[in-house]
């Protein structure tokens, strides 16, 4: 590539979680032909451009030209390739230089011995062709160059920004334990429409500011100055091609963006529960020039009182501390209630977002997340939750935990020794060994472990491994009948709880516990908990999200598993309903096996909503995947009226259902009949209907059905960790006999 040309190629790296913030930056600075990776954005432009975005992302890490990309079957034609460049092009030999080598292949698998090749490549090219040899350094290079080898192939770029990347603002001399990279707080505050709340005027507030970190990217945010307007030196300035007049009046116009931007910074404050942190917060924020534009003060979220005249909208974004700063890491519930509290006392109105660590517990904020980005501070996975402040946001008082059974699991961990304990521990072993053999070799990563295969421990046991490869545990205790001794009923429980995490290897909090009984009538659709938090994992090449927490199941039924690949092979080319839908999960198969449209009714919109999140995960959201809220009865006559016609039919109605929405109640056995009539009446000739439902005692009407025909699936439908109770549900096919 010729670094002289009006279209360079160039690669802003970013931290896991911020790639998509990157490249909204880099949008929005006129970046084209963007190309998102795992480890950054690709994009296209001239070197206006890649100085701009050395100068003005917020969010990135570096920003790097492209040299070449380089066949690299072995370190040899590696070598060949490298000192064949046109290197007076890209390195000044009056300056130091430095290679870093990123990647292995079978043929060069060390790191420092691929960097060495290349940097010798480059000064011998130096010394062949222009008879000087440029100068390493290691440690402190002037100039670097990264090489990132994948597979046989070797891309070389140029390191535009320097030994430091670009989170080295110039303003942090001093930090807090465990400190936010200010790339990772401006992503935080992009992620959390800071840039949108303050151009409205809002204000801003960190309860626990620590140096201030938040507070100043919130500030140069609003206030439109460029995050690398501060840094002493910046590695371009020694590219032989380095335009100085063009770089100088980039400096200029950001230098006036400043001034003029200043005072249009809305409110910022930041409270420190920590004294000793507030002078370490004012001395950067004056290095950063806001000293007269961010006021810090003293303060702890228990007793924190904000000023009567703050703006009526703002945001508040807050990294607590992770046990650092606090006495022990016991104390973090208390300190996100207390946050919680402050939340409800003093930011009605407000949006919240709280960066935790992945495994906090954030239940104990008492506010329901509406979203949830996954984010890296440093190595430590994070999560960072949106919140808005609204009365109806707020969660309802826990009884005793979120539904994870660490507590009852350490509770009664001293029973894991007891005769029963052995023998449930013994049984899970033996099942875990044959199903989990079962579940590598079909590719099943959700599936049933245990269903109440000792009587005397009546409970269902179903594995969930999510997209990361992380296992879950969601526990059912079938409720106990009147003549089961209470106390007994509760041992056993205990017993068999206590000998979970050491038989699946998870940690107690990987644990979910539901008492299972039968609901009726609108319970179905009741919250047992609103923490919000949903787990990605697989069901084939279906992406889906499921809870542990919240309701009664998790949002995917194990069961019905066989039943969703056969629609998902029938549904090519085909227009398919799914009658009482769920959370959408056939409709998921039958969508990415090729369906023409799919049609979702349900009467709930907490699980059309979840069936949405689905689609949407899936690249399936859009205009031929609609969402109907409504009762399905009612649905079918008046779809029927308008003329609507399927190939390919799902229903699979509860057992009992009454609803405010519904006109009257359903009964599947008294009902099927005339419901199944009702959804044949939308069947095309030639299309089928899938009919199932989970009423062991159930009975199909086939006299009063005769004239369709009817294929029993009920049994092929079962899978293998179902086997122990075959009556788990029916399922038949129905098609027109003629």
């Amino acid at each position: 590539m010729n670094p002289s040309s009006n279209s360079l190629t160039f690669f802003a790296s970013a931290a896991k979680g911020l790639v998509s913030v990157v490249a909204e930056e880099l949008r929005q600075l006129g970046a084209q032909s963007l190309r998102e990776h795992p480890a950054g954005v690709h994009f296209s432009g001239d070197m206006a451009l890649g100085y701009r975005a050395c100068l003005w992302l917020r969010s990135a890490s570096r920003v790097l030209v492209e040299i070449a990309e380089l066949a690299a079957e072995d370190v040899d034609h590696l070598y060949v390739g490298v000192r064949e460049l046109d290197w007076p092009a890209w390195l000044d030999p009056a300056r130091s230089f430095a290679v870093s080598f990123h990647g292995m292949s079978p043929a060069i698998r060390h790191t420092g011995f691929g960097a060495q090749k290349v940097k010798d490549a480059i000064v011998d090219a130096f010394q062949t062709r222009h008879g000087r040899r440029p100068r390493v350094d290691p440690r402190s290079p002037e100039q670097t160059i990264h090489v990132h080898l994948s597979g046989r192939r070797a891309r070389i770029v140029l390191d535009l920004v320097g030994v430091q990347a670009l989170h080295h603002r110039g303003y942090r001399h001093q930090a807090g334990e465990a400190p936010l990279r200010e790339t990772l707080a401006a992503g935080l505050l992009w992620r959390a429409g800071w840039p949108a709340i303050a151009a409205e005027g809002g204000a801003f507030l960190d309860p626990m500011c620590g140096s201030g970190t938040l507070l100043i990217e919130a500030a140069w945010m609003a206030g439109d100055v460029a995050p690398g307007l501060l840094r002493p030196a910046w590695a371009l300035t020694h590219w032989p091609q380095h335009d100085a007049a063009l770089w100088s009046r980039l400096l200029q116009e950001a230098q006036v963006r400043r001034t003029q931007g200043l005072g249009r910074i809305p409110p910022i404050l930041g409270f420190d529960r920590d004294a000793r942190m507030l002078p370490v917060a004012r001395a950067n924020l004056e290095r950063a020039g806001l000293v007269e534009h961010v006021r810090v003060a003293h303060g702890a979220v228990e007793t924190l009182r904000l000023p009567e005249d703050r703006p009526a909208r703002g945001l508040m974004l807050t990294n607590p501390p992770y046990g650092e700063r606090l006495d022990s890491v016991g104390n973090m519930p208390a300190l996100y209630a207390a946050l919680g509290a402050f939340m409800g006392r003093e930011l009605v109105g407000w949006e919240a977002a709280v960066i935790l660590p992945k495994e906090a517990e954030a239940w104990h904020l008492g506010w329901r997340a509406f979203r949830s980005h996954e984010v890296f501070n440093g190595a430590l996975e994070c999560r960072l939750l949106r919140i808005h402040v609204q009365e109806e946001q707020k969660l309802a008082p826990r009884v005793e935990d979120d539904g994870s059974a660490a507590r009852l699991i350490r509770a009664c961990a001293a029973m894991a020794e007891s005769e029963g304990a052995r023998m449930v521990a013994n049984r899970l072993r033996k099942n875990l060994k044959e199903l989990g053999r079962w579940a590598a070799r079909e590719g099943v990563t959700c599936y049933r472990v245990y269903d109440a295969d000792m009587p005397e421990y009546s409970l269902a046991i179903d594995l969930y491994h999510d997209v990361t490869g992380k296992l879950w545990v969601n526990v059912q205790e079938y409720a106990a009948p009147p003549k089961v001794d209470p106390e007994a009923a509760r041992r056993r429980l205990r017993e068999a709880m206590a000998v979970l995490p050491e038989v699946f290897e998870v940690a107690p909090e990987q644990v979910f516990l539901r008492v299972r009984e039968r609901k009726k009538g609108e319970s179905q659709y009741e919250k047992q908990a609103e923490f919000g938090i949903f787990h990605e994992v697989m069901e084939g090449k279906a992406r889906l999200l499921v809870n542990f927490t919240d309701y009664l199941d998790t949002g995917l039924f194990l069961d019905h598993r066989i039943t969703r690949g056969w629609l998902g092979e029938w549904a090519s080319g085909k227009d398919c309903l799914n009658l009482f839908c769920y959370t959408g999960v056939a409709s998921l198969h039958m969508g990415l096996g090729g369906a023409r449209s799919t049609t979702s009714v349900d009467m709930s919109r907490t699980y059309l909503d979840w069936a949405r999140r689905n689609l949407e995960l899936n690249g399936l959201a859009g205009g031929a995947h609609r969402l109907i809220q409504a009762d399905c009865l009612t649905w079918l006559e008046e779809a029927a009226k308008a003329g609507e016609r399927f190939d390919l039919i799902f229903l699979d109605p509860p057992t009992f259902s009454t609803s405010k929405r519904m006109q009257g109640t359903l009964d599947v056995q008294r009902d099927h009949v005339a419901l199944i009539r009702k959804a044949m009446a939308l069947l095309r000739h030639g299309g089928v209907l899938v009919f199932s439902n989970n009423l062991q005692r159930f009975k199909l009407d086939h006299a009063a059905l005769a004239d369709l025909r009817i294929e029993d699936l009920s049994h092929a439908s079962i899978p293998r960790d179902f086997a122990r109770n075959p009556r788990i549900h029916q399922c038949w096919k129905l098609a027109f006999a003629s």
